[in-house]
């Protein structure tokens, strides 16, 4: 891995080696009013006056054709922004998600691992990355883990996948002072099959669940929390077909029989 990489969260960044040029100056745009060919075109020599606005048109969109426009775009900023967000490539990484599909996944994958996004903007490209199911390396997602800002931690377990290390990294994170890490946690390791995170997930099935808390609890669930996730069919119907997709998932007898009551009746 570069050593750029090695320095994530570093506060002194990485140097630039030279000024970008805003378009300070630049005639206002109204993004709307251009074709997407134009639209396009007009991305990557745009700065702070119209980019963010041109960026989120093309999001808004959804156009595949503007992901790699995006990808030069955020790296074209790559080295500012260590103590603060760089507007440009929020915008960017907003669009990303916008857009979505792998394409837009493995760009955000590269900025992050080429260290193109730094301080403040890494949480909003972490937190892109989890939303498009970015398959982010597993040095990479240890480093997150370890962040100081819980906000990453709990995207980087949403990033997570089942390495040793990483494993090893979310079962310590079970502990984690922040609550919403700690179940993010267990979410991720409840996705792996790994029952380190059956007690905490149960727990917070029984007293706030949620769709990644549900999802996550099935391939782990013991009949208690069958029980619980059958609960939820009658008792919270925002709930009900999530409940219902985990226990379906389950391979826990008194899951196809909760099933086969509910179709029975």
């Amino acid at each position: 891995m570069p050593e750029t990489q090695l320095d994530l969260f570093s506060a002194s960044g990485v140097s630039p080696k030279g000024l970008v040029q805003l378009d300070a100056k630049a005639p206002d745009i109204s993004p709307a009013e251009l074709d997407d060919n134009s639209l396009l075109a007009a991305i990557p020599a745009s700065g702070l006056t119209n980019g963010p606005a041109l960026v989120a048109e093309a999001g808004r969109r959804g156009l595949a054709e503007a992901v790699s426009v995006l990808d030069g775009y955020c790296r074209r900023f790559a080295g500012f922004g260590a103590d603060h967000l760089v507007p440009e490539q929020v915008a960017a990484l907003r669009g990303l998600a916008a857009i979505g599909g792998r394409e837009a996944a493995a760009t955000v994958t590269r900025l992050i691992v080429k260290a193109a996004v730094q301080g403040p903007t890494l949480k909003v490209a972490v937190g892109v990355a989890a939303h498009l199911g970015s398959d982010l390396p597993a040095d990479i997602v240890l480093l997150l883990l370890g962040h100081t800002d819980p906000q990453v931690r709990g995207d980087a377990c949403r990033c997570a996948r089942p390495t040793p290390n990483v494993v090893s990294a979310l079962i310590n994170l079970l502990d984690d002072l922040d609550e919403e890490v700690s179940v993010a946690a267990a979410c991720a390791l409840g996705r792996m099959g790994n029952r380190e995170a059956r007690p905490l997930l149960a727990s917070r099935l029984r007293d706030a669940p949620s769709p990644e808390v549900i999802d996550a609890i099935s391939q782990v669930a013991d009949e208690d929390c069958i029980i619980l996730l059958g609960r939820l069919l009658r008792t919270e119907p925002t709930l009900a077909n999530v409940a219902l997709d985990a226990l379906d998932a389950s391979d826990h007898p008194r899951a196809a029989q909760i099933i086969g009551n509910l179709q029975g009746g």
